[in-house]
């Protein structure tokens, strides 16, 4: 149990810092400026920081919970697919009903779906490497 709630912890931080990574770098502020017209003057970083946390232990107990459903041999195998199974589900899914609703250049739709796929397999890399049952 404190295994998960070490793990949990620091993979929400790690989403925390992944987000300003990814959101913040020069590249992302020119491609997501077609988000600019809505986007907040500024961050509830509270907000922020407390959903980042959640995602980490709703994550990390999704992954024990599919662990043994989890495709390959090795728990770093497992964590990569389950980087994919969430990337799938948490970005792609978005990425797609972005593209099919509103009028974003393919870049910046390219962009999040390459990012996010890299967000979701280190997470998963960390859980395999860390939280195995």
């Amino acid at each position: 149990m404190s295994r998960y709630i070490i793990v949990a912890l620091a993979s929400g931080i790690l989403f925390g810092f992944m987000d300003a990574v990814i959101n913040a770098n020069p590249l992302a502020q020119r491609l997501l400026k077609p988000f600019k017209p809505i986007t907040r003057a500024r961050v509830n970083f509270v907000a922020g920081i407390f959903i980042d946390l959640l995602y980490g232990f709703v994550m990390a107990w999704i992954f024990l919970l599919l662990y043994p459903s989890l495709p390959g041999s090795t728990d770093i195998v497992k964590g990569i697919a389950f980087g994919g199974i969430a990337w799938f589900f948490r970005v792609l899914m978005s990425v797609l009903s972005q593209w099919v609703m509103f009028d974003l250049p393919i870049t910046t739709l390219l962009y999040m779906a390459i990012s996010g796929l890299i967000e979701m397999l280190i997470i998963g890399i960390v859980y395999g490497a860390f939280l195995n049952p």
